[in-house]
Protein backbone atom coordinates (compact mmCIF):
# COMPACT_ATOMS: atom_id res chain seq x y z
CA UNK A 1 0.00 0.00 0.00
CA UNK A 2 0.81 3.69 -0.58
CA UNK A 3 2.27 5.69 2.24
CA UNK A 4 -0.67 6.59 4.27
CA UNK A 5 -1.59 9.15 7.07
CA UNK A 6 -3.51 7.56 10.26
CA UNK A 7 -4.93 10.13 12.65
CA UNK A 8 -6.13 8.86 15.92
CA UNK A 9 -8.18 11.02 18.25
CA UNK A 10 -7.59 9.76 21.85
CA UNK A 11 -4.46 8.15 23.49
CA UNK A 12 -5.47 5.66 25.91
CA UNK A 13 -6.43 1.45 25.31
CA UNK A 14 -8.38 1.55 22.28
CA UNK A 15 -6.48 4.41 20.25
CA UNK A 16 -2.33 3.50 21.11
CA UNK A 17 -3.40 -0.34 20.79
CA UNK A 18 -4.70 0.29 16.93
CA UNK A 19 -1.86 3.05 16.48
CA UNK A 20 0.79 0.18 17.78
CA UNK A 21 -0.94 -2.51 15.48
CA UNK A 22 -0.93 -0.41 12.42
CA UNK A 23 2.89 0.81 13.00
CA UNK A 24 3.21 -3.26 13.36
CA UNK A 25 1.95 -3.81 9.99
CA UNK A 26 3.04 -0.35 8.23
CA UNK A 27 6.51 0.26 9.13
CA UNK A 28 6.25 3.83 6.79
CA UNK A 29 3.06 4.88 7.96
CA UNK A 30 2.91 8.59 9.25
CA UNK A 31 0.50 8.03 12.49
CA UNK A 32 -0.50 11.02 14.53
CA UNK A 33 -2.33 10.60 18.27
CA UNK A 34 -3.55 13.51 19.72
CA UNK A 35 -4.85 13.76 23.11
CA UNK A 36 -6.39 16.05 25.46
CA UNK A 37 -5.32 14.82 28.83
CA UNK A 38 -1.69 15.16 29.78
CA UNK A 39 -1.44 10.81 29.49
CA UNK A 40 -0.98 8.52 26.94
CA UNK A 41 -1.86 4.91 28.02
CA UNK A 42 -2.95 4.68 31.55
CA UNK A 43 -4.35 1.89 33.44
CA UNK A 44 -8.29 3.62 34.30
CA UNK A 45 -8.63 1.04 36.34
CA UNK A 46 -5.99 1.02 38.67
CA UNK A 47 -7.15 4.88 39.99
CA UNK A 48 -9.04 3.74 43.15
CA UNK A 49 -5.89 1.81 43.88
CA UNK A 50 -3.58 4.72 43.59
CA UNK A 51 -6.27 6.92 45.35
CA UNK A 52 -5.99 4.26 48.36
CA UNK A 53 -2.30 4.44 48.25
CA UNK A 54 -1.79 0.45 47.19
CA UNK A 55 -0.93 1.72 43.89
CA UNK A 56 1.85 4.49 45.33
CA UNK A 57 3.12 6.22 42.15
CA UNK A 58 1.12 7.26 39.31
CA UNK A 59 3.85 6.38 37.05
CA UNK A 60 2.98 2.40 37.29
CA UNK A 61 -0.37 3.28 35.82
CA UNK A 62 1.18 4.24 32.62
CA UNK A 63 2.22 1.54 30.00
CA UNK A 64 3.77 3.53 27.49
CA UNK A 65 4.62 7.73 27.75
CA UNK A 66 4.39 10.14 24.54
CA UNK A 67 8.56 10.05 24.65
CA UNK A 68 8.35 6.48 24.24
CA UNK A 69 5.67 5.94 21.66
CA UNK A 70 8.13 8.24 19.56
CA UNK A 71 11.24 7.22 20.19
CA UNK A 72 10.49 3.56 20.03
CA UNK A 73 7.10 3.85 17.48
CA UNK A 74 8.03 6.73 15.88
CA UNK A 75 4.39 7.42 16.59
CA UNK A 76 3.59 10.97 17.21
CA UNK A 77 1.59 11.52 20.26
CA UNK A 78 0.68 14.54 20.81
CA UNK A 79 -1.22 15.17 24.81
CA UNK A 80 -3.11 18.24 25.54
CA UNK A 81 -4.04 18.27 21.95
CA UNK A 82 -8.25 18.46 21.42
CA UNK A 83 -9.89 17.79 18.22
CA UNK A 84 -12.79 20.15 17.68
CA UNK A 85 -14.49 18.72 14.94
CA UNK A 86 -14.41 16.35 11.76
CA UNK A 87 -14.99 17.18 8.03
CA UNK A 88 -15.30 13.69 6.19
CA UNK A 89 -15.79 15.38 3.06
CA UNK A 90 -12.26 16.78 3.08
CA UNK A 91 -10.96 14.12 5.02
CA UNK A 92 -9.53 16.71 7.85
CA UNK A 93 -9.69 17.37 11.80
CA UNK A 94 -9.55 20.70 13.34
CA UNK A 95 -7.21 20.95 16.22
CA UNK A 96 -6.61 23.30 19.34
CA UNK A 97 -3.51 23.17 21.38
CA UNK A 98 -4.49 23.42 24.86
CA UNK A 99 -1.21 25.11 25.85
CA UNK A 100 -1.28 27.65 22.88
CA UNK A 101 -4.66 27.80 21.81
CA UNK A 102 -3.40 27.34 18.39
CA UNK A 103 -6.02 26.09 16.23
CA UNK A 104 -5.12 23.99 13.01
CA UNK A 105 -6.79 21.81 10.48
CA UNK A 106 -4.85 18.55 10.06
CA UNK A 107 -5.49 16.13 6.86
CA UNK A 108 -5.53 12.09 7.27
CA UNK A 109 -6.27 9.08 4.70
CA UNK A 110 -7.70 6.89 7.57
CA UNK A 111 -9.41 8.40 10.86
CA UNK A 112 -10.24 6.32 14.43
CA UNK A 113 -12.15 7.74 16.63
CA UNK A 114 -11.20 6.65 19.67
CA UNK A 115 -12.63 9.46 22.65
CA UNK A 116 -13.53 7.11 25.18
CA UNK A 117 -16.39 7.36 28.55
CA UNK A 118 -17.22 10.68 30.59
CA UNK A 119 -18.72 10.54 33.82
CA UNK A 120 -22.41 11.40 34.67
CA UNK A 121 -22.29 14.95 36.34
CA UNK A 122 -25.56 15.40 37.16
CA UNK A 123 -26.47 19.55 37.09
CA UNK A 124 -26.82 19.72 40.56
CA UNK A 125 -26.35 22.91 43.45
CA UNK A 126 -23.11 22.92 44.88
CA UNK A 127 -21.51 19.64 42.07
CA UNK A 128 -18.80 22.14 40.91
CA UNK A 129 -17.32 22.28 44.98
CA UNK A 130 -14.06 21.66 45.93
CA UNK A 131 -13.14 18.29 46.76
CA UNK A 132 -16.13 16.51 44.08
CA UNK A 133 -14.39 14.10 42.26
CA UNK A 134 -15.56 11.69 39.02
CA UNK A 135 -12.55 9.25 37.80
CA UNK A 136 -12.33 8.40 34.45
CA UNK A 137 -9.03 9.73 33.26
CA UNK A 138 -5.58 9.53 35.26
CA UNK A 139 -5.32 13.14 35.49
CA UNK A 140 -8.55 13.24 37.41
CA UNK A 141 -6.95 10.63 40.04
CA UNK A 142 -4.34 12.19 40.68
CA UNK A 143 -6.61 15.69 41.37
CA UNK A 144 -8.45 13.77 43.93
CA UNK A 145 -5.55 12.31 45.35
CA UNK A 146 -3.40 15.19 45.75
CA UNK A 147 -7.06 16.78 47.78
CA UNK A 148 -6.86 13.72 49.92
CA UNK A 149 -3.06 14.37 51.07
CA UNK A 150 -3.46 17.80 50.77
CA UNK A 151 -7.13 18.34 53.25
CA UNK A 152 -7.14 14.93 54.98
CA UNK A 153 -10.37 14.36 54.60
CA UNK A 154 -12.04 12.36 57.53
CA UNK A 155 -16.05 11.57 56.02
CA UNK A 156 -16.25 10.49 52.39
CA UNK A 157 -19.23 10.42 50.26
CA UNK A 158 -19.64 7.91 47.40
CA UNK A 159 -22.55 8.23 44.90
CA UNK A 160 -23.45 5.25 43.14
CA UNK A 161 -23.19 1.44 43.94
CA UNK A 162 -21.07 0.54 41.14
CA UNK A 163 -18.09 -0.77 40.41
CA UNK A 164 -16.05 2.61 40.82
CA UNK A 165 -18.38 2.99 44.48
CA UNK A 166 -17.08 -0.18 45.40
CA UNK A 167 -13.07 0.19 44.75
CA UNK A 168 -13.15 3.43 45.78
CA UNK A 169 -15.26 2.51 49.28
CA UNK A 170 -12.60 0.38 49.59
CA UNK A 171 -10.16 2.72 48.69
CA UNK A 172 -11.27 5.66 51.33
CA UNK A 173 -11.60 2.83 54.36
CA UNK A 174 -8.02 1.91 53.68
CA UNK A 175 -7.64 6.12 54.05
CA UNK A 176 -9.39 5.56 57.66
CA UNK A 177 -12.37 7.90 56.39
CA UNK A 178 -15.81 7.17 57.04
CA UNK A 179 -17.34 6.15 54.18
CA UNK A 180 -20.73 6.38 53.24
CA UNK A 181 -22.59 5.04 50.13
CA UNK A 182 -25.81 6.70 48.62
CA UNK A 183 -27.71 4.64 45.28
CA UNK A 184 -30.78 5.95 43.96
CA UNK A 185 -31.56 2.24 43.41
CA UNK A 186 -33.23 -0.98 45.59
CA UNK A 187 -29.52 -2.51 45.43
CA UNK A 188 -26.05 -2.03 45.01
CA UNK A 189 -24.24 -3.29 41.91
CA UNK A 190 -27.05 -3.00 39.50
CA UNK A 191 -25.76 -6.18 37.02
CA UNK A 192 -26.12 -8.75 39.77
CA UNK A 193 -29.07 -9.58 40.91
CA UNK A 194 -31.24 -8.69 43.98
CA UNK A 195 -30.27 -11.85 45.61
CA UNK A 196 -27.02 -11.76 44.85
CA UNK A 197 -26.18 -8.13 45.21
CA UNK A 198 -27.66 -8.33 48.95
CA UNK A 199 -24.58 -10.16 49.75
CA UNK A 200 -22.74 -7.72 48.51
CA UNK A 201 -24.80 -4.63 50.31
CA UNK A 202 -24.54 -7.05 53.91
CA UNK A 203 -20.69 -7.22 53.33
CA UNK A 204 -20.47 -3.53 52.71
CA UNK A 205 -22.20 -2.83 55.74
CA UNK A 206 -20.41 -5.40 58.15
CA UNK A 207 -17.12 -3.62 57.14
CA UNK A 208 -17.97 -0.42 58.16
CA UNK A 209 -19.50 1.37 54.73
CA UNK A 210 -23.00 3.47 55.95
CA UNK A 211 -25.34 2.54 53.14
CA UNK A 212 -28.14 4.65 51.94
CA UNK A 213 -30.08 2.39 49.00
CA UNK A 214 -33.30 4.43 47.18
CA UNK A 215 -32.17 7.80 47.91
CA UNK A 216 -31.19 10.17 45.23
CA UNK A 217 -28.58 13.27 45.50
CA UNK A 218 -30.34 16.48 45.66
CA UNK A 219 -27.15 19.26 46.46
CA UNK A 220 -23.79 19.58 48.09
CA UNK A 221 -22.89 22.50 49.94
CA UNK A 222 -19.95 23.91 50.75
CA UNK A 223 -18.37 26.59 53.35
CA UNK A 224 -17.03 29.67 52.68
CA UNK A 225 -14.24 28.78 50.64
CA UNK A 226 -16.30 26.52 48.28
CA UNK A 227 -15.54 23.07 49.92
CA UNK A 228 -17.50 20.35 49.74
CA UNK A 229 -19.27 20.08 54.07
CA UNK A 230 -22.37 18.35 53.28
CA UNK A 231 -24.33 16.04 50.79
CA UNK A 232 -28.00 16.50 50.63
CA UNK A 233 -30.17 13.52 49.65
CA UNK A 234 -34.08 13.54 49.60
CA UNK A 235 -34.30 11.35 52.41
CA UNK A 236 -30.75 13.38 54.90
CA UNK A 237 -28.16 15.42 55.00
CA UNK A 238 -24.41 13.86 55.19
CA UNK A 239 -21.27 15.21 56.54
CA UNK A 240 -18.92 15.18 53.68
CA UNK A 241 -15.31 16.89 53.47
CA UNK A 242 -15.01 14.51 50.33
CA UNK A 243 -17.28 13.69 47.49
CA UNK A 244 -16.54 10.91 44.70
CA UNK A 245 -19.51 10.70 41.89
CA UNK A 246 -19.67 7.14 40.57
CA UNK A 247 -23.06 7.38 38.90
CA UNK A 248 -22.04 5.83 35.55
CA UNK A 249 -20.38 7.10 32.25
CA UNK A 250 -21.85 7.92 28.94
CA UNK A 251 -19.88 7.73 25.54
CA UNK A 252 -17.81 10.55 24.26
CA UNK A 253 -19.97 10.57 20.65
CA UNK A 254 -21.15 14.18 20.26
CA UNK A 255 -18.19 14.35 18.09
CA UNK A 256 -18.69 11.57 15.69
CA UNK A 257 -22.36 12.84 15.99
CA UNK A 258 -21.68 16.06 14.86
CA UNK A 259 -19.77 15.01 11.40
CA UNK A 260 -22.84 13.02 10.82
CA UNK A 261 -21.47 9.21 11.62
CA UNK A 262 -24.10 7.27 12.94
CA UNK A 263 -24.88 6.65 16.67
CA UNK A 264 -26.38 3.28 17.94
CA UNK A 265 -29.62 3.62 20.33
CA UNK A 266 -27.42 3.28 23.74
CA UNK A 267 -25.51 6.73 22.21
CA UNK A 268 -22.08 4.90 21.46
CA UNK A 269 -20.98 4.96 18.01
CA UNK A 270 -22.34 2.43 15.51
CA UNK A 271 -19.95 0.26 14.09
CA UNK A 272 -19.46 -3.07 12.89
CA UNK A 273 -17.21 -6.02 13.54
CA UNK A 274 -14.72 -4.75 11.71
CA UNK A 275 -14.65 -1.40 14.03
CA UNK A 276 -16.03 0.34 10.52
CA UNK A 277 -18.60 3.66 10.75
CA UNK A 278 -21.49 5.00 8.65
CA UNK A 279 -18.44 7.11 7.11
CA UNK A 280 -16.15 5.82 4.66
CA UNK A 281 -12.32 5.63 6.51
CA UNK A 282 -13.84 6.01 9.62
CA UNK A 283 -12.90 3.80 12.68
CA UNK A 284 -14.65 4.09 15.89
CA UNK A 285 -13.14 1.72 18.81
CA UNK A 286 -13.14 1.58 22.73
CA UNK A 287 -15.44 3.01 25.18
CA UNK A 288 -17.11 5.66 22.38
CA UNK A 289 -18.34 2.62 20.23
CA UNK A 290 -21.02 0.11 20.59
CA UNK A 291 -20.34 -3.33 20.78
CA UNK A 292 -22.45 -6.39 19.85
CA UNK A 293 -23.75 -8.12 23.18
CA UNK A 294 -24.15 -11.87 22.35
CA UNK A 295 -26.89 -13.49 23.93
CA UNK A 296 -29.25 -10.08 23.50
CA UNK A 297 -28.30 -9.48 20.05
CA UNK A 298 -28.67 -5.84 20.05
CA UNK A 299 -25.79 -3.24 20.16
CA UNK A 300 -24.67 -1.84 23.41
CA UNK A 301 -22.64 0.39 25.14
CA UNK A 302 -19.94 -1.14 27.42
CA UNK A 303 -16.78 0.47 29.14
CA UNK A 304 -14.00 -1.71 29.95
CA UNK A 305 -10.35 -1.83 29.14
CA UNK A 306 -10.51 -5.77 27.86
CA UNK A 307 -12.96 -4.92 25.39
CA UNK A 308 -11.33 -1.20 24.57
CA UNK A 309 -8.11 -2.97 23.62
CA UNK A 310 -9.69 -5.97 21.57
CA UNK A 311 -11.14 -2.85 19.89
CA UNK A 312 -8.09 -1.18 18.93
CA UNK A 313 -6.47 -4.60 17.40
CA UNK A 314 -9.29 -4.98 15.54
CA UNK A 315 -9.62 -1.54 13.93
CA UNK A 316 -5.73 -1.27 13.04
CA UNK A 317 -5.31 -4.60 11.93
CA UNK A 318 -8.08 -3.93 9.56
CA UNK A 319 -6.43 -0.10 8.80
CA UNK A 320 -3.45 -1.36 8.20
CA UNK A 321 -5.18 -3.47 5.11
CA UNK A 322 -5.82 -7.02 7.10
CA UNK A 323 -8.58 -9.07 7.89
CA UNK A 324 -9.90 -9.17 11.47
CA UNK A 325 -13.70 -8.98 13.08
CA UNK A 326 -14.61 -8.32 17.06
CA UNK A 327 -16.98 -11.06 17.50
CA UNK A 328 -18.91 -9.70 20.28
CA UNK A 329 -19.73 -9.04 24.41
CA UNK A 330 -21.18 -11.45 26.84
CA UNK A 331 -20.95 -8.59 29.61
CA UNK A 332 -18.57 -9.85 31.47
CA UNK A 333 -16.93 -8.32 34.61
CA UNK A 334 -15.25 -8.27 37.62
CA UNK A 335 -14.23 -6.52 41.11
CA UNK A 336 -13.67 -6.28 44.92
CA UNK A 337 -14.32 -5.12 48.01
CA UNK A 338 -12.10 -5.81 50.92
CA UNK A 339 -12.40 -9.95 50.78
CA UNK A 340 -14.85 -10.05 49.06
CA UNK A 341 -14.45 -10.95 45.07
CA UNK A 342 -17.45 -10.13 42.85
CA UNK A 343 -17.68 -11.29 39.23
CA UNK A 344 -21.07 -11.71 36.52
CA UNK A 345 -20.97 -12.95 32.64
CA UNK A 346 -23.34 -13.29 30.39
CA UNK A 347 -27.47 -12.88 31.33
CA UNK A 348 -29.00 -12.05 34.71
CA UNK A 349 -32.32 -13.54 35.98
CA UNK A 350 -34.30 -10.12 35.48
CA UNK A 351 -32.51 -10.02 31.91
CA UNK A 352 -33.45 -13.46 30.72
CA UNK A 353 -36.91 -13.09 32.20
CA UNK A 354 -36.69 -9.51 30.75
CA UNK A 355 -36.04 -10.84 27.11
CA UNK A 356 -38.72 -13.55 27.58
CA UNK A 357 -36.24 -16.27 27.66
CA UNK A 358 -37.19 -19.54 29.14
CA UNK A 359 -34.70 -19.89 31.81
CA UNK A 360 -33.22 -22.56 34.92
CA UNK A 361 -31.53 -20.91 37.47
CA UNK A 362 -29.07 -22.48 40.25
CA UNK A 363 -27.88 -20.88 43.32
CA UNK A 364 -25.38 -22.71 45.23
CA UNK A 365 -23.06 -22.18 47.90
CA UNK A 366 -19.69 -24.28 48.04
CA UNK A 367 -15.52 -23.22 49.41
CA UNK A 368 -13.30 -22.10 47.17
CA UNK A 369 -10.59 -24.81 47.49
CA UNK A 370 -11.21 -28.23 49.59
CA UNK A 371 -13.06 -27.24 52.73
CA UNK A 372 -10.38 -28.73 55.20
CA UNK A 373 -7.55 -26.91 53.51
CA UNK A 374 -5.74 -23.85 54.88
CA UNK A 375 -7.51 -20.43 53.33
CA UNK A 376 -10.42 -21.72 52.26
CA UNK A 377 -13.41 -19.58 52.25
CA UNK A 378 -17.01 -19.17 51.13
CA UNK A 379 -18.18 -18.87 47.45
CA UNK A 380 -21.74 -18.65 45.79
CA UNK A 381 -22.26 -19.53 42.54
CA UNK A 382 -25.43 -18.12 40.64
CA UNK A 383 -25.76 -20.30 36.71
CA UNK A 384 -28.41 -19.62 34.32
CA UNK A 385 -29.32 -21.69 31.15
CA UNK A 386 -31.96 -22.30 28.78
CA UNK A 387 -34.97 -24.28 30.15
CA UNK A 388 -35.90 -25.92 26.84
CA UNK A 389 -31.84 -26.74 25.59
CA UNK A 390 -29.64 -26.92 28.70
CA UNK A 391 -27.52 -23.98 26.54
CA UNK A 392 -25.76 -21.40 29.20
CA UNK A 393 -26.54 -18.50 29.62
CA UNK A 394 -25.03 -16.18 32.64
CA UNK A 395 -23.41 -16.46 36.08
CA UNK A 396 -22.72 -13.88 38.98
CA UNK A 397 -20.23 -15.45 41.50
CA UNK A 398 -19.61 -13.82 44.91
CA UNK A 399 -16.63 -14.99 47.43
CA UNK A 400 -13.41 -15.33 48.89
CA UNK A 401 -9.93 -15.27 47.86
CA UNK A 402 -10.18 -17.30 44.67
CA UNK A 403 -13.47 -17.00 43.67
CA UNK A 404 -13.79 -14.48 40.79
CA UNK A 405 -11.81 -15.56 38.23
CA UNK A 406 -13.65 -18.99 37.99
CA UNK A 407 -16.00 -16.56 35.84
CA UNK A 408 -14.03 -16.97 33.00
CA UNK A 409 -14.58 -20.58 32.58
CA UNK A 410 -18.15 -19.87 32.00
CA UNK A 411 -17.65 -17.46 29.54
CA UNK A 412 -15.42 -20.07 27.75
CA UNK A 413 -18.16 -22.62 27.84
CA UNK A 414 -20.66 -19.81 26.88
CA UNK A 415 -18.77 -18.85 23.89
CA UNK A 416 -18.35 -22.71 22.98
CA UNK A 417 -22.33 -23.25 23.39
CA UNK A 418 -22.07 -25.63 25.72
CA UNK A 419 -24.86 -26.90 28.17
CA UNK A 420 -25.18 -27.02 31.78
CA UNK A 421 -24.66 -30.88 31.00
CA UNK A 422 -20.99 -30.05 29.57
CA UNK A 423 -20.02 -27.95 32.09
CA UNK A 424 -21.02 -30.86 34.58
CA UNK A 425 -18.33 -32.83 32.71
CA UNK A 426 -15.55 -30.65 31.89
CA UNK A 427 -11.99 -31.97 32.80
CA UNK A 428 -11.42 -29.05 34.89
CA UNK A 429 -8.67 -29.47 37.22
CA UNK A 430 -8.14 -30.66 40.52
CA UNK A 431 -6.24 -30.30 43.61
CA UNK A 432 -7.13 -29.34 47.52
CA UNK A 433 -5.21 -26.61 47.31
CA UNK A 434 -6.99 -24.90 44.50
CA UNK A 435 -10.54 -26.46 44.33
CA UNK A 436 -13.10 -29.22 45.93
CA UNK A 437 -13.52 -32.89 43.83
CA UNK A 438 -16.38 -31.17 42.31
CA UNK A 439 -15.40 -27.31 41.54
CA UNK A 440 -18.35 -24.79 42.05
CA UNK A 441 -19.26 -23.71 38.96
CA UNK A 442 -19.82 -27.99 38.51
CA UNK A 443 -21.91 -28.07 42.05
CA UNK A 444 -24.00 -25.23 40.47
CA UNK A 445 -24.47 -27.06 36.90
CA UNK A 446 -25.55 -30.38 38.46
CA UNK A 447 -28.57 -28.50 39.72
CA UNK A 448 -29.64 -27.71 36.27
CA UNK A 449 -29.70 -31.11 34.56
Amino acid sequence: MDRKKLVVIGGDAAGMSAASKVRRSQPDWEIVVYERSPHTSYSACGIPYFIGDIVEDESSLIARTPETFLEKHQIKALIRHEVAKIDPENKRVKVKDLSTHRISWETYDYLLIATGASPIHPDLPGIQAQGVFSLSTLQSGILAKNYVKTYQPKHAVIVGGGYIGLEMAEALLERDMSVSLIDRNEQVMGTLDKDMATRVSDYLQDQGVQLYLEESLIAIHTDTDQKVRMVETDKRTLDADLVILGIGVKPNAELAADAGIQLCDSGAIAVNGRMETSQKDIWAAGDCASSRHLLKNKDIFISLGTVANKHGLVAGTVIAGGDASFPGVFGTAITKFKAMEIARTGLSETEAAALAIPYQKATIESSTIARYFPGSGKIAVKLICRADSGLLLGAQIIGSQGAAKRIDTVVAAIQGNLTAQDLVYLDLAYAPPFSGIWDPIQIAARQLV
